[in-house]
C-alpha cells in the first residue's frame, strides 16, 4: 500500500509571533481551536485518516504543551509501528543553532527519518484549518512519476498577490513560479482550472505548502547547506531541474496565520453548514480523549454556538459564538462573536464562591463580543468587552488587541467592573 510508503513530517513553524500573544506560552501547533482540539490535531488526523501513521512533528519554541498533548493523544498497539514523535531543535556536533526556515529543520532532523523505511515524504504545515486524503495525492504523485508534488488551491486576483503562484501545462506539470506577484502580472499567471474554480474566478494556483518528494531527492536536496526555505528557495531552485507536479484541491482551506484569520475560522465553525465539517465520520478529527461531564446549560438563548463538553454555563444569551471544554458562564451575561478556549481543570466550589477571588470563567452580567478567551481567564462580575475596529491595536500584560479583536491573555485576571 501507498501509505506505508510515506513518512509524514508536520512543520511546527517558528515563534508564531504573527498569533501572538496565544503563542506567548505555547507552540503555533499546540494552540486550541474549535473548543476541544489543538492545530496540530488537523495534519495528524487527515495523516490517519489517509493510512498514513508514521508522523514526526518539528518544533523549537514553547513545545513543552505539545509534547504533552501528544503523549496523551495518539497512543497505538504495542505491536503496531505507527507513531506521532515530536522533534524539538536540537544542538548537534553539526548544527549549533535554531531551525532557520522550513527546509533547514528537514534538514538537522534528517538523521532521525533514515532510521525508517519509505519512499517518499510527506510535508505539511501545522497551522491550516482544511481535510484532505494524502492517498489521492501521493497516487497522482506516483501515476505521472513526478519528483516533487505541490498541493495547489485555486484563488482568485486580490488573494493572489498574498501567495506564491505556480503556472502549469496540460498535464499539470508545474513550468513557472512567482512569489507574491503584483496585480498587474497576474493576467500571464492563469493555470487550467475546473470549470466550477474558473466560474468563480479563482484562476490562479496558490502552493499551500504541502509536498511531496521522492526519498532520495529529497536527501540529495537537503545536501545544500545554503538553502533555508521550501517555498521561497527549494522549490523555485528545482523548477526546469525536476518533474513538479502541481495537485490541484478544490475543498475548504484556511491559513491560520494570524489572530484575525485564526478567529475567523473559529468563529466559521458556528455556521449552519460550516466550510470545515466536524461532522464527517470519513473525515474525523481526533483529539485527547478527556473524559469530562455533560454540559449543563440554565436560562440561556443560544444562537449559532458551539458548546465543548463539561461546561456550567447560566448566561442570557450567547451567539455566534465557540464555547471550549469546562467553560463556565455567570447569569445574566452576554457572549457574541466570541472564542472562549475554555480551562485546563476545574476549580473547587469553595473557590469559584469565594467572593475574595475570582474565579475562571465569566462572571455574572459580562458583556463580551469580538473577544478571543485563552485558556484558565477569570472574567470578573460587569466586565465589559466590546471588541471592533474602533479599537487601536494594543498590548498589556493580560490582553492585547489585534485588528480589532481582543485577546485575553492565558491565565489573566479581569476586575469586576473592567471595560474595554
Amino acid at each position: 500500500m501507498i501509505n506505508k510508503k510515506v513518512l509524514a513530517i508536520i512543520l511546527g513553524g517558528g515563534q508564531g509571533s504573527r498569533l501572538y500573544p496565544l503563542t506567548e506560552a505555547r507552540s503555533k501547533p499546540a494552540v486550541p481551536i474549535a473548543g476541544k482540539y489543538r492545530l496540530v490535531d488537523i495534519p495528524i488526523s487527515n495523516c490517519l485518516n489517509s493510512g498514513i501513521k508514521r508522523m514526526f512533528v518539528l518544533t523549537q519554541f514553547n513545545s513543552a504543551s505539545l509534547n504533552r498533548h501528544i503523549k496523551n493523544t495518539y497512543h497505538f498497539g504495542q505491536f503496531s509501528a505507527a507513531f506521532v514523535d515530536v522533534l524539538a531543535a536540537e544542538q548537534t556536533p553539526e548544527n549549533q543553532g535554531w531551525f532557520q526556515g522550513t527546509a533547514d529543520a528537514v534538514r538537522q532532523s534528517m538523521h532521525h527519518f533514515l532510521n525508517y523505511d519509505f519512499d517518499y515524504f510527506l510535508i505539511l504545515s501545522g497551522d491550516q484549518l482544511y481535510q484532505m486524503d494524502y492517498e489521492l495525492m501521493l497516487k497522482e504523485h506516483i501515476n505521472k512519476e513526478a519528483d516533487i508534488s505541490i498541493a495547489t488551491l485555486p484563488v482568485n486576483a486580490k488573494d493572489a498577490t498574498s501567495f506564491g503562484i505556480l503556472k502549469t501545462d496540460k498535464n499539470s506539470f508545474i513550468s513557472a513560479f512567482i512569489e507574491k506577484p503584483e496585480s498587474k502580472l497576474l493576467p500571464d499567471w492563469t493555470s487550467k482550472v475546473s470549470a466550477t474554480m474558473k466560474n468563480e474566478g479563482r484562476e490562479y494556483l496558490a502552493s499551500m505548502g504541502i509536498y511531496v518528494f521522492n526519498r532520495k531527492l529529497l536527501i540529495d536536496l537537503m545536501k545544500n547547506p545554503d538553502t533555508m526555505d521550501f517555498g521561497k528557495e527549494i522549490m523555485p531552485q528545482a523548477l526546469g531541474k525536476q518533474k513538479m507536479l502541481s495537485y490541484q484541491f478544490e475543498e475548504y482551506w484556511t491559513d491560520i496565520g494570524n489572530i484575525d484569520s485564526f478567529f475567523e475560522a473559529n468563529l466559521g465553525l458556528t455556521d449552519d453548514i460550516p466550510d470545515f465539517d466536524l461532522y464527517d465520520k470519513s473525515k474525523r478529527i481526533y483529539t485527547r480523549a478527556r473524559m469530562l461531564p455533560t454540559t449543563k446549560i440554565s436560562g440561556t438563548t443560544l444562537n449559532k454556538t458551539v458548546v465543548a463538553d463539561g461546561c456550567l454555563i447560566h448566561a442570557s444569551t450567547i451567539e455566534r459564538s465557540v464555547i471550549g471544554i469546562r467553560s463556565r458562564i455567570g447569569a445574566e451575561s452576554t457572549v457574541i462573536n466570541t472564542y472562549m478556549m475554555g480551562s485546563d481543570y476545574y476549580q473547587k466550589l469553595e473557590e469559584v464562591i469565594d467572593r475574595r477571588k475570582t474565579p475562571m470563567g465569566i462572571g455574572d452580567r459580562c458583556f463580551i463580543k469580538n473577544t478571543i478567551l485563552d485558556k484558565n481567564c477569570c472574567i470578573g462580575n460587569d466586565v465589559r468587552i466590546n471588541g471592533g475596529e474602533h479599537l487601536k491595536d494594543k498590548e498589556t500584560d493580560t490582553y492585547a488587541i489585534r485588528q480589532g479583536i481582543v485577546v485575553v491573555k492565558k491565565g489573566a485576571v479581569i476586575p469586576n467592573g473592567f471595560v474595554i
